[in-house]
């Protein structure tokens, strides 16, 4: 059996990252800082395969670190006398600054999370000598920026790998992945499981690359300015999954009712060939005028199958703009970004920063861990005067916070346990087996280039790249490398013992206190999808379709690796996330309907709004037949109401009868109606179609 050779790029990283940390340790003993070793560890803490992403590391890190340092300058001199509110500060400043970071969810996030920890490794070694605190923040601060800009520098200028492409090929390979789904949707094509779980995918994928977005802004490459279009391009992009599910459930349920005519196959067809041929911006004129020519209206009390066809027009409607505005979003940002010549065929809002799941039980359950594990680790050095004790609550409140954003740490926390001995054994053999033999840089450099090449090939490959960090951070940390060799035996195994010490500490709090499991995980998220539906039902202003469209699509993004965790009768794998998705944009089509109709349709959607929130605020489950029998009661009374010409806004709301039967919008009898019909497809598929009743039901009802 032989082992795989790692590819180019994992040789170029780990010799980037090798030379990184040997020009820091040589620029820290140069400028003969104390800890040199500091500089060297950051640089593995740092380091990314790809320049952008290791420039927004450093710059996030040098701004926690600095904060940091200024929390740790504030606490230390003034609580030093009392050990104990001491300790409760660092452990309320770093669990504060964890959980602003889980809270965020982009780059940015580790600026807290650094600020945070930061201040516990200055100022938990610093409690012996509070008198020199500020020398020490000083110094640790030059120690780490030293390593950050030389991490930076070298990934920069010695063949910098550009994001740019990563980006470009992401976008390529979603986009084509969305084809194939247009495709399967356009031609009826059998939904199961892994079809399901295929679509979900797209989710995250689109997350993922919003994060790639984010380090675009530091990339090297002239494409560095198409990072605002990016994001432009994901919102379209997350639109596109809503639309295409909607669509796929409207053929289905067309096509049960005998409903799919031969002008809609055809138009179907016409749509799929587009798609296929990659969606020509010259064809999507003359598709829009086709869909156009479709539209029959909405006549008075009509029937589901008209109901059906308007809603399915709307969607291809909509997949037409959007899959034309994608395809020219990829190509401006392929281009490099600038000011876009032509303008979106898509029309709808889209919120400047699209909103995130934040799970503020989680974070703060988080916090606690930290608290709790820095204070245990406090206690145990303080109770036997441990000389290394501070290293305990150093490491404890590092790994709580380096593991914080998964369901359950432990394992994380417990393997980099695991490699933290295998680092102190191998840092113990070259400090007392080959570093008392070499007496100049060379060849120091020449001992420590193999185990730092190592820890850089480890950290290329994502399924070892923990035990790289693991092997290159504390590895670094135990060499201890000062101007000269002192190293000693005892004071070696005993800072190795309070390093691996405060990682089990911190692994056995976090799972009392944190651990809850990918399938807990994933409830959670359906939970909250709940609460939000029950929300958006509740309020009666008008709603923002896309920033919802994105918040409920994030939550997809974090279920999907859950759902693959997932057994395979788990009822977790039944739970249709898209059908809930489009119950969604359903409540904000009717928010909107509201603003459009006369008070007494009003009073009628505010009820149907009002059952939904209450069906949401309810255990997981089929609809109940009254709320279906409520919309249905609202598909007759406002398919009966005459329309009176385009939406102007003025129609009064005094829910006189007749006056407001007058009033009654087209733009808002439409939207109330296609907005019911899809509530009651999405909340209850399996239910018999919908009946109109005969005309003059308004009155009784």
């Amino acid at each position: 059996m032989t082992l795989p050779v790692p590819p180019w790029r994992a040789w170029l990283f780990a010799a980037k990252t090798c030379a990184a940390a040997l020009l820091a340790l040589g620029l820290a003993l140069w400028f003969d800082l104390p800890r040199p070793y500091w500089a060297m560890a950051t640089v593995y803490i740092t380091a990314q395969a790809l320049a952008g992403a290791t420039r927004a590391k450093a710059a996030y890190r040098v701004g926690g670190t600095l904060i940091g340092v200024a929390a740790a300058v504030a606490l230390v001199p003034n609580l030093v006398g009392a050990p104990e509110l001491l300790t409760l500060a660092l452990a309320l400043w770093t669990a504060g600054c964890l959980y602003l970071s889980l809270l965020d969810r982009t780059p940015r996030s580790y600026l807290f999370m650094l600020a945070g920890y930061t201040a516990a490794l200055i100022g938990f070694p610093a409690v012996t000598d509070p008198a020199a605190i500020f020398d020490t923040a000083v110094a640790r601060a030059e120690e780490i920026t030293l390593g950050i800009l030389c991490a930076a520098l070298v990934s920069s200028l010695v063949l910098p790998q550009s994001v740019a492409p990563v980006v470009a090929g992401r976008i390529a390979a979603w986009l084509e992945e969305a084809g194939r789904w247009t495709g399967e949707v356009l031609s009826g094509g059998a939904e199961d499981l892994e079809v399901r779980a295929r679509r979900l995918r797209l989710a995250a994928d689109a997350g993922e690359i919003d994060l790639l977005a984010a380090h675009l802004a530091y990339d090297t490459s002239a494409q560095a300015t198409a990072a605002p279009w990016v994001r432009t391009l994901r919102g379209r992009m997350l639109m596109l999954l809503p639309v295409l599910s909607s669509l796929d459930d409207r053929i289905r349920a067309l096509r049960a009712v005998s409903g799919l005519t031969r002008d809609l196959r055809d138009l179907l067809g016409a749509v799929e060939a587009w798609s296929k041929a990659g969606a020509p911006r010259g064809d999507e004129p003359a598709l829009q005028a086709r869909i156009a020519e479709a539209e029959r209206g909405l006549p008075p009390n009509p029937d589901w199958a008209c109901l059906l066809r308007a809603s399915l027009l709307d969607r291809l409607r909509e997949l037409v703009a959007l899959s034309r505005d994608c395809r020219t979003l990829e190509e401006h940002v392929a281009r490099g970004g600038g000011p876009l010549r032509e303008d979106l065929a898509f029309g709808g809002e889209f919120a400047a920063r699209a909103p995130l799941h934040r799970d503020h039980g989680m974070a703060l359950r988080s916090a606690l861990g930290v608290i709790v594990s820095m204070s245990l680790c406090t206690a145990l050095w303080i109770a036997t005067a441990w000389p290394d004790g501070a290293t305990a609550a150093m490491m404890a409140a590092v790994l709580c916070c380096l593991f914080a954003a998964k369901d359950d740490p432990t394992p994380s926390i417990l393997g980099f346990a695991q490699w933290s001995a295998v680092a102190a054994v191998g840092a113990g053999v070259l400090l007392f087996g080959v570093l008392p033999r070499v007496h100049d840089a060379v060849t120091l450099a020449l001992v420590l280039a193999p185990p730092l090449l190592l820890c850089g090939l480890l950290m290329a490959n994502p399924a070892t790249a923990a035990a790289g960090t693991a092997l290159g951070v504390n590895g670094n940390a135990l060499l201890a490398i000062q101007d000269r060799y002192n190293a000693e035996f005892s004071s070696f195994v005993n800072s190795s013992m309070a390093l691996i010490a405060g990682i089990w500490i911190a692994a056995l709090v976090t799972q009392l206190t944190r651990a809850v499991g990918a399938q807990q995980g994933a409830w959670r998220l359906l939970a909250a999808n709940r609460r939000d539906l029950a929300r958006a039902a509740e309020r009666r202003g008008r709603g923002d379709r896309v920033a919802f469209a994105s918040l409920m699509l994030d939550r997809i993004g974090l279920l999907v690796p859950r759902l693959a965790a997932a057994p395979a009768g788990s009822a977790l794998r039944r739970v249709d996330t898209l059908a809930e998705l489009r119950v969604g944009m359903n409540l904000v089509v009717l928010r909107r309907a509201r603003h459009a109709l006369p008070g007494d349709l009003v009073g009628l959607l505010d009820g149907v709004l009002d059952g939904v929130a209450r069906h949401y605020r309810r255990p997981p489950g089929t609809a109940d037949s009254g709320l279906i029998a409520g919309i249905d009661a609202a598909l007759r009374v406002i398919g009966a109401a005459p329309g009176s010409g385009p939406q102007d806004g003025s129609g009064p709301e005094d829910g006189s009868g007749l006056q407001d039967r007058q009033n009654v919008s087209q733009d808002g009898r439409r939207d109330a109606l296609l907005g019911l019909a899809g509530l009651r497809r999405g909340l209850c598929p399996d239910a018999p179609p919908y009946e109109p009743h005969p005309a003059g039901l308004r009155e009784a009802a």
